[in-house]
């Protein structure tokens, strides 16, 4: 599911089996020697989200990306996020980054960090079957939160 008004309709009238929101914590730089490798990693996340979600359709929401410049890292507090998430009925809320930073939290939130496998000059059936095989590392850590129940 994703975060819009067909499927948040949907979600409230069955929160009790749509339980993980999905969150992409998208890192943004500018700079011009940095900005391409940027758009590639954010393009990676982009893709392998969606991808989860359409495997997992039913069962979890993806949020809309939440981004960052790495000067303001240090200061969002992401906890508000699972927060407000678990309130509005999410039993699980994972985040998923590129950006190493990250995984200082993995103690106190759910944190995925895969990192970016540039896909822009992927053919179609290559980029599928690297979205297949990243998915494979992602489930293990799906199915650790869901067995938390």
């Amino acid at each position: 599911m994703f975060f819009n008004v067909k499927d948040v309709e949907l979600f409230q009238a069955q929160k009790q089996f749509i339980d993980t929101a999905i969150v992409p914590l998208l890192s943004l730089d500018f700079e011009e020697n940095s900005m391409k490798q940027s758009s590639s990693a954010a393009e990676y996340l982009m893709s392998l989200t969606a991808f989860i979600e359409q495997q997992f359709k039913g069962r979890l929401m993806l949020t809309p990306p939440f981004s960052y410049i790495e000067q303001t890292r240090h200061q969002i507090d992401i906890t508000i996020i699972k927060e407000i998430l678990t309130k509005s009925g999410f039993k699980h809320v994972i985040f998923i980054s590129c950006d190493h930073f990250w995984t200082s939290l993995q103690d106190d939130l759910n944190i995925i960090w895969l990192p970016p496998i540039p896909l822009e000059s992927m053919d179609k059936s290559v980029k599928q079957r690297i979205l297949e095989d990243q998915l494979k590392q992602v489930i293990p850590n799906l199915t650790a939160a869901w067995s938390k129940q």
